[in-house]
């Protein structure tokens, strides 16, 4: 079969996609949509988580799309087929995760099922079963079911014999309900796939159906545009980028992780990643997300409010003196809370970057509010570490922390601001392959509702992903509509370019 570019068109939150044939041979598009966002249904949607001197040469559109639809700026989706005759679904495409699941009509005890297009098995001529039961859990929620096996049809090329879910429980009410897609289609690497199944694109790969093994996403931002976005399978589309793309190495193969350098508030560098970061590309995940300690002290930055932690303020205000002489006498940051008792040593519990990881085992028998107290007083240790390193003096240093407690996000990540003062808030820009990528406050802001009712969001939430995996960067949409992003199979590498 000649290779083909596939593009698929992106539909944020809004999860209605138009599959539209195109006039030009061999390019497929999915047209996608956009719908302003509500607080309610942004929570339930906030996470359904040149290089190396190469040039990278994809052509133009001679191949398939998939255009997207885009509900909220939260989420992006299209529309895929399964079965023959194909039955339609509209999916998330997700480069954090690896399997394809869509609802099944043996889902009966699922209220999310009832609101959701359903596979009927029995209306294929081309299924075959499995039956190997599986579960699947994401950053917002779960959902369990049994291995299938049918054509899948993707921005009109056909995969055969494409191993997937059958969910028939999906967990988590206000994620699966609310949500605009059906299912999800991952994106990442088979290392990450659930029960090993192989992913849809390396399907594609291994049929010959698409021209170059890269996909790419360009996520439109525009609210009131009715294009919400275009996914291109086998190439690169031209006219949704600027410029030259700059490429870096994936890192680990899993998710599309990459070493992330420092990132700016303004123009002050945080320190935080001058030796490097971990990171990923997350097109399932609406924000950014960090560690909660380092995305705390950007929302302080950026003047945005969480919950007021009296945990917090209690820490700084009986231990911060005491936290400040260890450090300065040289005790390791991850040896300060034990020593002063708020953590105790278990022979497993430490400090990696700013997450505490301690096995389940070593977990029993500590309380909710000694987990809380351990956690509160190693991210006042990371603080004061941090402007340690700016050679500030320790009543200054210590009123700087007391202010982040009350920067801490709320118990589901994101953090308010006042829309009135965006103008005011300053630019944050990220070190990729050793360029700048910056971010205006609107790029980084999200607003939901219009007029008086219109609430601003933070686009930094605080996600904390344990060792090995983590600690985390997640570069999810808000990063991705002001990038056009290219996923390079071939040669493992990340492309990110102005989007046009």
């Amino acid at each position: 079969m000649a290779h083909k570019l596939v593009q698929v068109t992106l539909c944020l939150w809004v999860f209605t996609s138009l599959l539209l044939p195109s006039p030009t041979a061999g390019l497929y598009r999915v047209s996608l949509k956009k719908q302003r966002l509500n607080l309610n249904r942004f929570k339930a949607a906030r996470i359904a988580m040149s290089g190396g001197g190469m040039l990278h040469n994809y052509g133009s559109s001679d191949g398939e799309v998939i255009p997207l639809k885009n509900y909220m700026d939260a989420q992006y989706y299209g529309v895929i087929a399964i079965g023959s005759p194909p039955q339609n679904f509209t999916v998330l495409f997700d480069t954090g995760s690896s399997n394809l699941w869509v609802p099944s009509s043996k889902c009966y005890f699922s209220i999310a099922c009832y609101f959701h297009s359903k596979y009927k098995s029995s209306r294929s001529s081309t299924y075959t079963k499995i039956g190997k039961p599986c579960e699947i859990n994401y950053g917002s929620g779960s959902i369990s079911g049994f291995f299938s096996q049918d054509n899948v049809e993707v921005g009109g090329v056909v995969v055969r014999d494409q191993v997937f879910v059958e969910a028939t429980r999906e967990g988590s009410f206000p994620t699966f309900v609310l949500a605009k897609f059906d299912g999800i289609l991952g994106l990442g690497f088979q290392e990450i796939s659930v029960g090993n199944a192989t992913p849809v694109w390396y399907n594609m790969l291994n049929q010959d159906v698409v021209r170059e093994d890269v996909f790419s996403f360009w996520l439109n931002r525009d609210p009131s545009a009715n294009e919400g976005g275009e996914l291109v399978f086998g190439g690169v589309d031209p006219k949704h980028y600027k410029g030259k793309h700059t490429y870096v190495p994936v890192t680990r193969k899993g998710y599309w992780q990459f070493d992330m350098g420092d990132f700016l508030i303004g123009n002050n560098s945080t320190g935080v990643c001058e030796g490097g970061c971990a990171a990923i590309v997350d097109s399932g995940t609406s924000l950014l997300a960090g560690p909660t300690a380092v995305v705390t002290e950007i929302n302080h930055a950026i003047g945005a409010e969480g919950v007021v932690s009296a945990e917090c303020k209690e820490v700084v205000s009986q231990y911060g003196d005491l936290i400040w002489e260890l450090l300065v006498s040289g005790v390791q940051p991850d040896k300060v809370c034990t020593q002063i008792g708020l953590c105790v040593l278990n022979g497993t519990r430490y400090m990696s970057g700013i997450k505490t990881v301690v096995e389940k085992e070593n977990m029993e028998g500590l309380s909710a509010g000694d987990q809380l107290l351990c956690t509160t007083c190693q991210m006042t240790v990371f603080w004061i570490q941090s402007q340690l390193k700016q050679k500030g003096t320790k009543d200054t240093v210590l009123n700087y922390v007391n202010e982040l407690c009350q920067s801490l996000p709320s118990p589901m990540g994101e953090s308010v601001i006042d829309c009135a003062r965006i103008s005011l808030m300053p630019d944050i820009t990220f070190i990729i392959g050793d360029k700048p990528f910056k971010l205006t406050p609107d790029q980084y802001i999200v607003k939901m509702g219009e007029g008086i009712t219109t609430v601003c969001v933070s686009g930094f939430m605080a996600l904390d992903v344990s060792p090995p995996r983590g600690p985390l960067w997640i570069l999810g949409d808000v990063f991705m509509g002001v990038y056009h992003t290219v996923f390079d199979y071939g040669n493992l590498e990340i492309g990110f370019a102005e989007a046009a």
